[in-house]
């Protein structure tokens, strides 16, 4: 997966940071979006981070998620 693939979300995720439900479990499932970042490194140290895609799911929405947890969609 690279940074510009559109993914869908194919785990059941709750997050409790999304704009629109502040405070509120929200489930990610099924939502699509764009990788926006692979994180590989630090501070100019390579790392490997548990979850190292940066996804935008939203207009001001974003999310770190591991390879487990989505898929590239065409």
């Amino acid at each position: 997966m690279k940074v510009g693939d559109r993914i869908n979300v194919k785990a059941s995720i709750e997050v409790y940071n999304h704009p629109s439900f502040k405070g509120e479990a929200f489930d990610i499932k099924d939502l699509k979006g764009e990788i926006v970042s692979v994180i590989t490194e630090w501070h100019g140290r390579p790392i490997s981070p548990n979850y190292p895609y940066e996804v935008k799911l939203g207009e001001k929405f974003k999310v770190h998620l591991g390879e487990h947890e989505i898929e590239v969609i065409s």
